[in-house]
């Protein structure tokens, strides 16, 4: 673990550094729990908690509302530099990929409610999967931002291409219910644009890791992650 700065002379302005790490911290926690609720809204077949993690997003975004104006408060007042200013960028950018990760969470919650109108489809079970991925993911990278660990972002970033493997094999195994029986089509539909959120929410989660290291270590992470997801070119024209 990295220690980031030393301690102002104006106890103030640590103060108002502190505030930006516990809002984010709050905001990361909101974003986990909604993502907790979709999945178990999905499972249990539940609207009532669907609806609940469709409200529960105006939340997240009052702690970004927040964020964004402390951030904004502390570049126009103290005029950061070095860990400092690092630190504010990397809090206005994390504010906005945990503010995406929550409306990906509640877009979920709300293709639930259609799917509990339709009987239930075995890709349910690997859509769970990918989503219980993704929330692993993101509770992984905000214990390492939070943590000041640049290795453990690292680390956390690199676990993203399980759920673009998991997500390539969903979508294959979704196409191949669309195919086998016409009245698979609509709810397996909604099943992909789920899956798609889930994919997009590693995305914002590896983005999350990726700032946490340049916030810690001020330099840009290794450019050289694998990545293997080719989902969005299955059944594609080749070029």
């Amino acid at each position: 673990m990295t220690t980031i700065g030393e301690p102002h002379i104006v106890k103030s302005y640590d103060s108002e550094l502190a505030r930006l790490d516990d809002s984010l911290a709050r905001m990361g926690g909101l974003a986990e729990a909604q993502m907790a609720a979709a999945l178990e809204a999905l499972e249990a077949r539940d609207s009532g908690l669907a609806a609940r993690v469709m409200e529960g997003d105006a939340q997240v975004d009052a702690v970004e509302a927040f964020v964004n104006e402390q951030a904004v408060r502390v570049l126009a007042l103290r005029s950061p530099v070095a860990d400092d200013l690092r630190t504010v960028v990397a809090a206005l950018k994390i504010a906005g990929e945990i503010e995406r990760i929550a409306d990906l969470a509640a877009n979920a919650a709300k293709r639930s409610l259609v799917l509990n109108r339709l009987p239930p489809v075995e890709p349910m079970r690997s859509l769970l999967r990918l989503g219980r991925l993704a929330l692993g993911l993101v509770k992984e990278v905000m214990d390492a931002h939070l943590g000041h660990d640049a290795l453990r972002a690292l680390a956390a970033r690199d676990r993203d291409q399980e759920i673009d493997d998991v997500y390539a094999s969903l979508f294959r195994e979704i196409l191949t219910y669309m195919m086998e029986d016409p009245r698979n089509i609509t709810p397996c539909s909604h099943l992909m644009f789920i899956a798609k959120n889930f994919e997009r929410i590693g995305d914002h989660a590896t983005n999350i890791a990726e700032l946490a290291h340049f916030r810690i270590l001020g330099r840009a992470a290794p450019q050289d992650r694998p990545k293997r997801d080719d989902s969005s070119f299955v059944g594609a024209d080749p070029e």
